[in-house]
């Protein structure tokens, strides 16, 4: 397919200018400090925007629409959780880590468990990131596919190398400013499809709705009590949980935190991000049952391959490719790879910090200064970008990425928000009691990850969790955290 040339224009101008942003902050961001927390001179209204752009992601621009094309908006109830989430957040998790006033996330477990704790939560964040980084990765090269048939593979290579350029040449204060700007242009985005696709309906809007109604796209999911499938209550359970690990412990936020003047601006700032994310999340579910009902009123637009279970992340890419009037086309797909290269490049930065402070600074070199800090920073951003790209080729033929990311993040998140609560909330807890609940949290998440790939059929079915994945979180969490409060309570006895 050939790109009408203004189409052209907007997309490579929105995304090199993003890049061109992003580097120009090298000058600024000469020392770790700066790299790191960019002085702890940026705007509570910047540092918001990119709290939100950073959560948002292409996860959310594609693979939302995709996931209420092919179901409903049952997904959708995980944003219902973030009030709780930002307002724990603000209550407790930003004053703790602008009291302590380290930029690693991690810190604070050292200082309450010992040296072990802050290596184990670094390292199921390090994990958590490559996936994400993959994920994001993958789900920008599907439009470019679509639009110019160009190979999936070589477009994560390219995307991947030029996010890991503007990263490591501009610091946080590069990526959070680009970060604000990306979160403008997927907003305007999200809204023009939205209308576009509103006032497109053969019939008015009023089709739109009518469609979607009869084929139940509204559904917010079962309200039973199972927890074996994703109903109302396991999606809000485990939006809470993984909404309380992203906000709250999470080196992507902590970061931004602490790149403001004051604990004010700091707790203005997420408020704003996380709360802005409800409203965009439901114009994103709105965009996926509107395809539905464009294409239900219209089936002879959509390719009948695009039909197929499975197909629905490839559903709005082909709608920006071929529905779309010119110039919005270019704007649609540059929102995408914002949305993307925020994640990305949030991603790097924070990875590389924790690589300093967390392992090289902590192990190796005490009294580190500035030319090799710099220089670690910059190897490990490399680092994490390349492996992030592999992680994307190998992710590349998956049914729903969005599927893939919320079971990938339950696994690889190690239950360490039950650690984090364990050594907030009870103040009795020592090393062993933490210890054994991480242990036994962990051997929870191994079980509840990997027995239904193993125990599949005869006898070995009792041995499978008959649990929801997405509840792997959930469990490991709960286990980390009571088994260790419990543990407290037994030693005091005796």
């Amino acid at each position: 397919m050939k790109l009408p040339f203004l189409d052209l224009i907007v997309f490579f101008g929105l995304t090199l200018g993003n890049i061109i942003l992003g580097a120009s902050f090298y000058f600024k961001s000469k020392t770790s400090d700066q790299f790191t927390s960019a002085g702890k001179k940026l705007p509570a209204w910047v540092v918001g925007m990119s709290i939100f752009a950073t959560f948002v992601s292409s996860i959310s621009f594609l693979a939302l629409p995709g996931k209420a094309f092919m179901t409903n908006w049952n997904a959708f109830v995980f944003s219902l959780s973030l009030p709780i989430a930002a307002y724990m957040t603000i209550r407790f998790f930003i004053p703790l880590y602008r009291g302590i006033g380290n930029i690693s996330a991690y810190y604070y477990l050292e200082q309450r468990f010992g040296p072990w704790a802050r290596m184990y939560a670094s390292v199921c964040y390090i994990l958590t990131q490559l996936m994400r980084t993959g994920a994001i990765l993958m789900l920008l090269a599907l439009p470019l596919n679509v639009l110019f048939g160009w190979n999936i593979k070589v477009i994560i290579i390219i995307t991947g190398l030029m996010v890991m350029l503007y990263s490591m040449l501009g610091g946080i204060s590069g990526v959070i400013w680009t970060d604000a700007i990306q979160g403008i242009i997927l907003i305007t985005g999200a809204v023009v499809c939205v209308l576009i696709l509103t006032f497109s309906m053969p019939e008015g809007p009023g089709q739109l709705f009518e469609i979607a109604k009869a084929n139940h796209k509204f559904s917010l999911g079962s309200f039973g009590t199972s927890l074996k499938e994703s109903t109302f209550w396991v999606v809000l359970i485990y939006g809470l949980f993984i909404n309380l690990q992203n906000y709250g412990i999470d080196q992507n936020f902590v970061q931004r935190y602490m790149t403001t003047g004051t604990d004010k601006e700091a707790k203005s700032s997420a408020l704003f991000g996380s709360l802005l994310y409800i409203p965009v999340s439901l114009v994103f579910f709105f965009i996926g049952t509107a395809l539905f009902s464009y294409y239900t009123a219209q089936p002879d637009l959509l390719p009948e391959e695009l039909r197929m279970a499975g197909a629905g992340d490839k559903v709005f890419p082909y709608f920006i490719a071929t529905g779309l009037p010119a110039g919005m086309t270019g704007l649609l797909i540059a929102s995408i790879f914002a949305a993307g290269m925020s994640t990305v490049s949030t991603s790097l930065n924070g990875t590389a910090t924790i690589v300093l402070n967390d392992y090289y600074k902590r192990y190796f070199n005490k009294n580190a200064g500035e030319k090799s800090s710099m220089k670690v920073l910059y190897i490990s951003s490399f680092l994490t970008g390349i492996l992030g790209i592999l992680i994307a080729l190998s992710l590349v033929g998956v049914e729903s990425a969005l599927d893939a990311w919320w079971s990938l993040a339950s696994i690889f998140s190690g239950g360490m928000l039950g650690l984090f609560l364990l050594g907030y909330i009870s103040k009795k807890a020592r090393n062993a009691d933490a210890i054994i609940g991480v242990i036994i949290g962990v051997l929870v998440i191994i079980w509840m990850s990997l027995s239904p790939l193993y125990f599949t059929e005869g006898k070995s079915l009792v041995f499978r969790s008959p649990f929801h994945t997405n509840l792997t979180i959930v469990f490991g969490t709960l286990t980390i955290f009571l088994v260790g409060f419990l543990m407290t309570k037994l030693i005091r006895r005796k």
